[in-house]
């Protein structure tokens, strides 16, 4: 009665599904029973997947259709169903499902499962001491599809202990009990398939392989494994690289050119690619653009039948391809139950019960479940209709069903245990499980792995797509059908890849592995060079020599300092000659108007000593470049801040003496500005630079800097430079002078000025400010400049701080001087005019009253 029904509903749903009309697929992915299952299944691909290019924590759009996923998705819901009409498995309960979509990403993975663990009949998760009494939405979980995802994944149901049953995850990594205790799956671990991959390269005396990784876990852990499997049967790998994932703002075509390019340059014939679909495509996408040589293609599981790679416009011409395959039972009534579901998606009255039905709580966070698949037809999904992961779902579901059953003390007339069963509880009866799926009895061993025979494939070509052919069997062994394989060499004869090239200048042999078999050639670096053509490891040069990469000598390292002919110390020297100019001729004119009173108010004599200790600062500088030496280096602190010292002291007399007449009383004011001049002023000048030279003395005899050859800073040059030892003493140096600063800056920065009376602090505060600006842009200068410039960086501060002070103090007044004369007067500069007592008192009586 069903067949004929059957047969009319299909034939009506491949007329209807012509027309393009949209499906309700999408509200077929959720089922309520007893016990639901959660189902993670890659049923979209997002168009730029990856971390990088998040910026808000939202997940990526899915908008590529996977019909394989969809397939996935609909052999688990035909294990359930069949499970739910079983008598002797569950008998009176029901199975549930609760699918989503992973887009092939952790980040999307991550929402389904935060809803699987979720409160039964909510979408929150409470934070509790104790999980023990703990009932999820779901009681086991089958999925992710893919290494990277169940790494994510694995970890987070783990930690709650909810079975988590992979029908694709291969990584070896995943077998650890102590990281994944909850995690399963219903295919062997890449470990096996890597196995059988170094049976086959020994199989045909092939001994001179690259071995290529996808740039991710799944990859670099496979290369691992199969490194240790190859060394172990005398397989040498000539080139082992990664091939970098496809993602947004990623350089990938230089990096997969990169290792092609070395790939090539090994000369070997066979390749092992054991990399995720995404990744071979980008490789052989550059491979075939660029007419690279045919090899033998050793496949990973992950690719081997992956449409996206098989697709690809000339995949033919990159030689012959071999890969294992799990061997599973064949789900012969799967293909007719796909065709049923898309015809009963096809129908409206069929789509409108099921959305009043199964509408879930998620649906406004998640959304429609996979929006794609309500526009499909069955030819978007026949061509894999018999995929070998197909099976794999089937077992899993089967693997879970059979451990609730034997939770719940299932017999033929029921099951005893009434109470509901939480996933930790599950879990017991997971690990070491038998259960029965498709014909098969497979077991999970006590890593949670099955063990599982592989076919070995080969690709043969039928028009644009390769079919996949049996030649060969593994299963703890290897056999072959060597007649049934098609090489791709002109005479159809098995390529030969052993290693035979001789290295080139600059390089040694470098046994791969444990084995002599083969060699590589290595690249001396930098610091070896290579003696004889027959060295296995290139010697280092002296400490006083270097070399250049792939090198057959060495050469004798140079002196390497701050030269005088260098264009920063020439530079350099063009300021100073400018600095020593100014100097000079400001000292000239302070010189010949000495008994002028703007001479005599800028301190006279001492005006003229600062411009010399100027002078003197400049000449300093002369001891930072060329070759160092002890006497360079000890002279180079004390010699260049002593005289700053003796400048910056007559500056803070000037201030000191301003700030008693502008903000003292008229009779402090005389009385101090008297010892402000004359004999008095020079003590000060004394014990300022005593001060200074006690420092000096301190910081040469505690910690003397002292020449250093540094071997390591410069690849072909020894750096020689004056080491300094303390930097705290180094700082210490400077602490007379910036004290001095300070105050002369404090002693000027609020003084105002009388109308008529020239503005002498104005010229102290910008002298201090440019002071104060050149030294601490020299701190953070001097701590990341190379050690080679230091001394032009003590030059360049030293030069602009003199600069700096002649500009704002120095240089104004020599203006005046020349070029307006008639101002040189005592009321203009001295305040000795007849209304300056006047206007002083009338000062101090505003200062009173404003105190007042």
């Amino acid at each position: 009665m069903l067949r004929p029904a059957v047969l009319g509903l299909s034939l009506w749903a491949l007329l209807h599904l012509g027309t393009g009309a949209p499906l309700c697929l999408s509200q077929q992915l959720r089922m309520k029973g007893d016990y639901v299952l959660g189902g993670l299944f890659p049923l979209g691909e997002a168009e730029e997947a990856g971390l990088r290019s998040r910026t808000r924590p939202s997940s990526p759009v899915c908008t590529r259709f996977s019909s394989n996923g969809l397939l996935w998705a609909l052999a688990m819901k035909v294990a359930v169903e069949e499970i739910n009409n079983k008598s002797d498995l569950l008998p009176g309960l029901r199975l549930g499902y609760d699918l989503f979509d992973t887009c092939s990403e952790p980040v999307v993975a991550m929402k389904p499962s935060l809803m699987f663990l979720a409160k039964a009949g909510s979408r929150d998760i409470a934070a509790y001491c104790n999980y023990t009494q703990y009932q999820p939405r779901v009681l086991a979980v089958i999925g992710p599809h893919s290494s990277e995802l169940a790494m994510v994944t694995g970890k987070f149901f783990s930690f709650f202990l909810m079975p988590q049953v992979s029908y694709g995850a291969s990584m070896e990594l995943l077998s650890a009990r102590e990281t994944f205790p909850s995690f399963f799956r219903t295919v062997p671990s890449d470990r096996v398939q890597l196995t059988a991959a170094a049976e086959l390269l020994q199989e045909f005396g092939w001994n001179w392989v690259a071995a290529l990784g996808s740039d991710d876990e799944y990859g670099r852990q496979g290369l691992s494994i199969f490194s240790a499997l190859a060394a172990a049967r005398g397989i040498c790998i000539a080139h082992e690289g990664l091939v970098p994932l496809p993602r947004a703002n990623s350089p990938l075509l230089g990096k997969v050119q990169e290792v092609l390019h070395q790939v090539n340059q090994s000369s070997v014939q066979v390749v092992l690619l054991f990399a995720s679909a995404r990744a071979a495509h980008a490789l052989f996408s550059y491979s075939i653009s660029s007419k690279l040589s045919r090899k033998v293609w050793v496949a990973s599981e992950a690719w081997l039948t992956s449409d996206l790679v098989m697709g690809l416009p000339g995949m033919a011409q990159v030689g012959t391809v071999l890969g294992f395959l799990q061997r599973g039972a064949q789900l012969h009534k799967f293909s007719q139950y796909v065709k049923t579901r898309l015809a009963l998606a096809a129908d409206p009255v069929f789509c409108a019960t099921l959305g009043e039905r199964e509408q879930g709580l998620e649906e406004d966070v998640v959304g429609r479940r996979c929006p794609q698949c309500d526009c499909i037809t069955l030819q978007n999904v026949s061509a894999g209709l018999n995929h070998h992961q197909t099976f794999s779902v089937y077992a899993a579901v089967y693997s879970v069903a059979q451990a609730l059953h034997n939770t719940l003390q299932c017999n033929a007339s029921g099951c005893p245990v009434q109470d509901p069963v939480k996933p930790w509880q599950l879990l017991d009866n997971m690990y070491n499980l038998t259960f029965h799926a498709g014909g098969l009895t497979p077991r999970f061993n006590s890593s949670g792995n099955v063990d599982m025979e592989y076919d070995l494939k080969l690709w043969v070509w039928q028009g644009s797509v390769p079919r996949l052919h049996d030649v060969g069997r593994f299963n703890g062994s290897l056999r072959t059908e060597r007649l049934k394989i098609r090489w791709h060499t002109s005479d159809n004869q098995k390529p030969v890849s052993r290693c035979s090239r001789r290295c080139q200048e600059g390089q040694v042999r470098r046994v791969k592995g444990f084995h002599s078999c083969c060699y590589d050639c290595v690249d001396c670096e930098a610091g070896s060079y290579r003696q004889n053509p027959d060295d296995i490891a290139c010697p280092f040069c002296g400490q006083d020599e270097w070399s250049p990469e792939r090198s057959t000598r060495c050469f004798r390292r140079r002196s390497r300092f701050l030269a005088w002919g260098e264009p920063a110390v020439l530079l350099l020297l063009l300021l100073l000659s400018l600095a020593l100019g100014l100097v000079l001729a400001a000292l000239g004119l302070f010189v010949h108007h000495r008994d002028s009173p703007l001479v005599q108010a800028s301190g006279g004599p001492l005006a003229c000593f600062g411009l010399v200790c100027l002078g003197l600062v400049c000449l300093s500088v002369l001891l930072f470049p060329g070759q160092p030496s002890p006497a360079r280096c000890l002279a180079q602190q004390p010699l260049s801040h002593l005289p700053l010292t003796g400048c910056l002291s007559t500056l803070f007399l000037q201030a000191a003496e301003i700030f008693v007449e502008s903000e003292l009383p008229l009779s402090w004011a005389d009385r101090l500005s008297g010892c402000l001049r004359g004999p008095w002023a020079w003590l000060v000048v004394l014990l300022a630079m005593l001060v200074e030279v006690a420092l000096c003395t301190w910081y040469l005899v505690a910690f003397p800097p002292e020449v250093v050859t540094d071997w390591h800073m410069l690849p072909t040059e020894a750096l020689v430079h004056c080491r300094t030892r303390s930097w705290v003493s180094f700082g210490l140096v400077h602490a007379t002078n910036a004290t001095l600063a300070f105050l002369c800056f404090l002693g000027t920065f609020l003084v105002q000025s009388r109308p008529g009376r020239y503005n002498r602090a104005r010229g102290l505060t910008f002298a201090m400010l440019a002071y104060f600006i050149t030294w601490v842009s020299f701190v953070p200068l001097l701590a990341n400049v190379q050690v080679v410039l230091r001394p032009a960086v003590q030059m360049g501060a030293l030069l602009l701080c003199v600069l700096g002070i002649l500009a704002a103090f120095h240089l104004p007044r020599c203006y005046l001087l020349v070029r307006q004369p008639e101002l040189n007067t005592p009321e203009f500069f001295l305040g000795r005019g007849p209304g300056d007592a006047r206007d002083r008192n009338d000062g101090d009586t505003g200062n009173q009253g404003k105190h007042e």
